[in-house]
């Protein structure tokens, strides 16, 4: 009989030191890249019409989005022409001073590549979209989006 007995290695037991800071790491992580959404939807989630060429936007801090549709609350009336201009409810007459708004939030070297894109419920009337337009050209905010979904309404 021996008088040593040999023991049998085994793997070494996990070691959970670092894994505080692997956690925080990641926590900082989406903390860093996460993005909040900016506005509150006084209207309700446009249903956007369909359309067969469609281009996403590069630079979408350079973008302002202005939301037709109906309203969610019935104070400020009923159909789908009511205007959402950042938090708030409003008319054409309004673009304008929202437009120059967001233009002096921006540098001035950004602001000729700025964009205006148009969230439009498919039953939103084409002249409040005219009248839009037409607000939007009084201040020379020419580049101008309208938001779809990728698809085809041509039926086949």
């Amino acid at each position: 009989m021996s008088k040593f007995k040999k023991k049998k290695k085994g793997l070494p037991a996990l070691s959970t030191a670092s894994l505080p800071d692997i956690v925080f790491m990641l926590l900082f992580f989406f903390m860093v890249t996460t993005t909040m959404r900016e506005t509150d939807l006084a209207i309700e989630n446009p249903r956007l019409p369909q359309a067969s060429e469609v281009k996403k936007l590069e630079r979408k801090s350079l973008v302002s989005t202005i939301y037709v549709g109906k309203a969610k609350d019935s104070k400020y009336g009923d159909g789908y022409n009511r205007i959402q201009l950042n938090d708030k409810i409003g008319t054409p007459e309004d673009v304008p001073a929202f437009i120059l708004n967001e233009r002096g939030n921006q540098a001035e070297e950004d602001v000729p590549f700025m964009t205006t894109s148009i969230k439009a419920d498919k039953e939103s009337s084409v002249g409040t979209l005219a009248d839009i337009r037409e607000k939007l050209r009084d201040v020379n905010a020419l580049k101008l989006s309208l938001s779809t979904h990728k698809g085809s309404n041509i039926p086949k």
